[in-house]
């Protein structure tokens, strides 16, 4: 298996790609299948960000391990024109777009663990993790 997988996102069939490729590793790992579905459903908000405020970027997927355990690491970058309020974006119900403002606070609730770099003008690199249960 390849250190790491990347996805080149700039259109709705990369998105499947990105989740179905993740859920091939999270599979590998021994992920729940309600650990698995939660992984492709945080994929599926940073990749549909990318598609729809960047137009495109990649997705980068690996197998981490920390302290005995194992997890899918998931980094999602842009050079599209990043957030220019992250407090605001991070907030449920603030949209810039035309959906429910769930995406990013929701994807922060779906893994364990969830970073989000922006620099205004020069994109966005949001990093999520998913651990194995233990």
């Amino acid at each position: 298996m390849a250190d790491e997988i990347r996805v080149a996102i700039r259109t709705d069939a990369d998105v499947v790609t990105a989740r179905q490729e993740a859920r091939t590793l999270g599979a590998s790992l021994g992920f729940t299948s309600t650990d698995l579905t939660l992984l492709a459903t945080a994929i599926s908000e940073v990749a549909r960000n990318i598609t729809t405020y960047a137009g495109e970027g990649e997705v980068r997927l690996r197998i981490i391990r920390d302290a005995g355990r194992d997890g899918v690491e998931v980094v999602a970058v842009d050079e599209g024109p990043g957030i220019a309020n992250v407090e605001l974006a991070m907030q449920d119900g603030y949209t810039t777009g035309n959906g429910l403002g769930l995406g990013l606070p929701g994807t922060r609730r779906l893994v364990d663990a969830f970073d989000l770099q922006t620099v205004p003008g020069a994109g966005t690199t949001i990093r999520l993790v998913k651990w194995t249960r233990a």
